[in-house]
């Protein structure tokens, strides 16, 4: 995943409304970037060229991103709840842009949303160790092969192909 190649491959819409988003969030921004680098460093780190693909590093990487993004701007906000939306908002836009499959956009939607609640579980435990649990976590993702799978584990990562 190259951030700089997603970038191009906005469309002038969507490229407007990523600019408005940091430009609203000015501050965000650099927590941001962080989080999104930071990420794409411990997959690289955790799952070797694995990452890419609809498998559990896949999840780790979704979900990490979201609890690093969450906490990174936890720091300028103050405030878990608004630390929360941003993250969804930045993930969720960005699920639009890469216009994957709508298995492939469910599992990555769902691998978000549970980063995102073990920030909420770990905001008071340093980095390190909420960066260990989503690991931990990755390892015993579940398997699924339909939309409707996703909802039998609301609180678990899931993946498609192992």
């Amino acid at each position: 995943m190259k951030i700089w190649t997603r970038i191009r491959k906005l469309s002038i819409r969507q490229f407007f409304k990523l600019s408005l988003l940091f430009l609203r969030h000015p501050l965000l921004l650099f927590p941001s970037i962080r989080a999104t680098k930071k990420a794409i460093v411990l997959s690289n780190t955790y799952y070797p060229g694995k990452h890419s693909k609809s498998n559990k590093g896949n999840a780790f990487r979704h979900a990490v991103w979201n609890a690093l993004l969450c906490a990174y701007t936890f720091k300028k906000t103050k405030n878990k709840q608004k630390s929360v939306f941003w993250a969804q908002t930045v993930t969720d836009l960005y699920e639009k842009v890469t216009q994957n499959n709508k298995l492939d956009e469910q599992m990555d939607l769902q691998n978000n949303a549970v980063g995102r609640l073990y920030f909420l579980n770990y905001a008071d435990k340093d980095e390190v160790e909420m960066v260990n649990f989503i690991l931990k976590k990755s390892k015993v993702a579940e398997k699924i092969s339909t939309e409707n799978d996703i909802k039998k584990y609301p609180a678990n990562m899931v993946y498609i192909v192992s």
